[in-house]
C-alpha cells in the first residue's frame, strides 16, 4: 500500500542499526554480493506486528505457496515497516522483492510499482516518473496514478500533479487520494480545502492501519497551524498519537507547537524523544532551537555538531535552509540548494536557493527564486518570511510589508530563530513598535540584513 501522502518522508539515517540497516551495512562490505531473495527471506529480529507479518509471508515465499503475490506482499510490508521505522533499509528490502518479482516475471507491473514507489520514499523522482507513466499507461489503477501524482509534484509541475490526482480519487476516494488531493490544494494556495480534503481523510482512517491514521491527523495539524488555528493543532497530534505511540512527526508538530507557546521545557522533552527516533534536520534544528531558548547551550552545542556532521547528507534542502537561517557555512547552503533543485524541483526547494542565495549577497538571483517559490500561492509561513526579508534586501519596501503581514498572520508556524528575524524586519519596515523586538537575541544580524546593509 502506498504512502497516505503526496509529501515524501524523508528517510532516516540515524544513530543506531536498525536490523534493515545492519543487513544493509553487510552487503557493503560482503565479498559477494548476497542474492536479492536471500536477503529478502533474512528473518527480521523485532516482535512486532509488521515483523510477525513479514515472517509469515516470508514462510509462504519458502514454502512456495502462491510465491509471486507473497513476494508482492512482502514488499509492501517491508514499506509499512521502513515508514514505521524510519529506517530507510527496510525500502531497499523492498526493492530487492521487486527485482526478484521482476525476474520472475519479465515486466511485471507489481514489481514496477513497488520499485517506483521505493525510488520515490528515497527521493528519486526523476527515476520514478517514467516508471509511474509506464504504469498508468499500462494499467491505470488508483495508486498508479498516485506514484505518477506523487514524482510530479516533488518536480514541481503541479498542475500535471493535480490531473493524475484527480484520476486517483475518481478511481478510489479513500484516505490515500483524500490525503494527496488536500495536499496538492495547499500548494496550489487554497488552505480552506485543504482542510476539507484532509477532514475527510481522517474520517476514512482506521486502526487497522494506524501509520496511516497518524500520518494523516499530523498533516491536518500542520494545515491548522498554516492556518492559525493552534489549538485544534495540537489536538489533531494527540489524536495522531493514538493511532501510533510515540509518532515522531506528530511530536515534531508537538513540539513546534509549545515552542510556539514558549512553552520550552516541555518542547525540549518531545523534542528530545523525537529526535532519538528519527534524527533528522528537520527534527534536531527545532531541538536545538528550544534548547537555545532554554538556556541549555552545552547540550544544544551537542545537538547542532551532530546536525552538522549529518545534516547534508540525511536531508540537503533542509539542511540549507538551517545553515543560511544561522548566517554560516553559506556557500554550503547555495551549493546543497542548487544540487537538490537538479532532482526535486518542487516551491520549497526554490525557495531553499532563494533563502541561501539571498543570505549570501546575490540579491538578484535571490529574487528570482523566491518568485518561483511564490508563483504556486502557497500558503507557507516561512515561504512569507523569506519573501518579506528578500523584498526587504531587494528595497521594494511595499513587497516587504506585504509579506511582513501576511507571515506575521501565520508566526506561530515559525521557529524562535525566524520569529526574532521576522521580528527585527518588521521594527524596520514600520510595523512593529516598542523594544520587545530589539531585545530578542540574532536582532542585529537582521536587522543588518533587512535593510541591505
Amino acid at each position: 500500500m502506498l504512502s497516505a501522502s503526496g509529501c515524501s518522508r524523508a528517510p532516516n539515517s540515524g544513530a543506531g542499526l536498525h536490523p534493515a540497516k545492519a543487513v544493509e551495512t553487510k552487503l557493503e562490505h560482503a565479498p559477494q554480493r548476497i542474492e536479492p531473495l536471500a536477503l529478502v527471506l533474512a528473518s527480521p529480529t523485532g516482535t512486532g506486528r509488521l515483523d510477525s507479518q513479514i515472517r509469515r509471508f516470508q514462510e509462504q515465499v519458502r514454502a512456495g505457496t502462491s510465491p509471486n503475490p507473497s513476494l508482492e506482499r512482502l514488499g509492501w510490508l517491508f514499506v509499512a515497516k521502513a515508514r514505521e521505522s524510519f529506517d530507510p533499509g527496510y525500502y531497499k528490502l523492498a526493492e530487492a522483492c521487486a527485482q526478484v518479482l521482476e525476474e520472475r516475471a519479465a515486466g511485471s507491473l507489481e514489481a514496477l510499482l513497488l520499485r517506483g514507489h521505493v525510488l520515490q520514499n528515497l527521493h528519486h523522482f526523476k527515476e520514478a516518473e517514467p516508471l509511474a507513466r509506464e504504469l498508468v499507461a499500462r494499467r491505470g489503477l488508483s495508486f498508479d496514478y498516485a506514484l505518477l501524482g506523487d514524482a510530479l509534484m516533488e518536480r514541481g509541475r503541479l498542475a500535471e500533479a493535480v490531473s493524475a490526482y484527480q484520476s486517483m480519487i475518481d478511481l478510489r476516494p479513500d484516505l490515500h487520494s483524500y490525503s494527496r488531493g488536500a495536499h496538492i490544494r495547499w500548494l496550489k494556495g487554497d488552505l480552506t480545502g485543504a482542510l476539507e480534503l484532509i477532514q475527510l481523510a481522517a474520517t476514512a482512517s482506521s486502526p487497522l492501519d494506524p501509520e496511516s491514521a497518524a500520518w494523516v491527523h499530523t498533516r491536518m495539524a500542520f494545515y491548522r497551524l498554516q492556518a492559525g488555528a493552534p489549538v485544534e493543532a495540537y489536538r489533531d497530534c494527540e489524536r495522531a498519537l493514538q493511532f501510533q505511540t510515540n509518532y515522531s512527526p506528530a511530536l515534531l508538530q508537538q513540539g513546534r507547537l509549545l515552542l510556539a507557546e514558549r512553552k520550552f521545557a516541555q518542547a525540549i522533552e518531545v523534542l528530545r524523544f523525537a529526535v532519538e527516533q528519527n534524527p533528522l534536520p528537520e527534527y534536531q534544528w527545532a531541538l536545538l532551537e528550544a534548547l537555545r531558548q532554554h538556556g541549555l547551550g552545552t547540550e544544544a552545542d551537542h545537538v547542532e555538531n551532530d546536525l552538522d556532521r549529518s545534516g547534508a547528507a540525511h536531508d540537503p534542502r533542509t539542511y540549507s535552509l538551517y545553515l543560511a537561517t544561522r548566517g554560516k557555512s553559506l556557500p554550503q547552503a547555495v551549493r546543497l540548494a542548487e544540487k537538490e533543485l537538479q532532482e526535486r524541483s518542487d516551491v520549497f526547494t526554490h525557495d531553499a536557493l532563494a533563502w541561501a542565495l539571498a543570505v549570501s549577497g546575490k540579491t538578484n538571483e535571490s529574487q528570482r527564486e523566491m518568485e518561483r517559490a511564490l508563483a504556486e500561492g502557497t500558503q507557507d509561513a516561512r515561504l512569507f518570511f523569506h519573501a518579506a526579508m528578500i523584498a526587504a534586501k531587494s528595497g521594494n519596501q511595499q513587497n516587504a510589508r506585504h509579506w511582513l503581514q501576511k507571515a506575521n498572520e501565520h508566526l506561530e508556524a515559525l521557529l524562535p530563530s525566524e520569529q526574532q528575524q521576522l521580528q527585527a524586519a518588521a521594527l524596520v519596515a514600520g510595523l512593529a513598535t516598542g523594544s520587545e523586538a530589539t531585545q530578542q537575541p540574532g536582532v542585529g544580524e537582521a536587522l543588518h540584513f533587512a535593510r541591505g546593509n
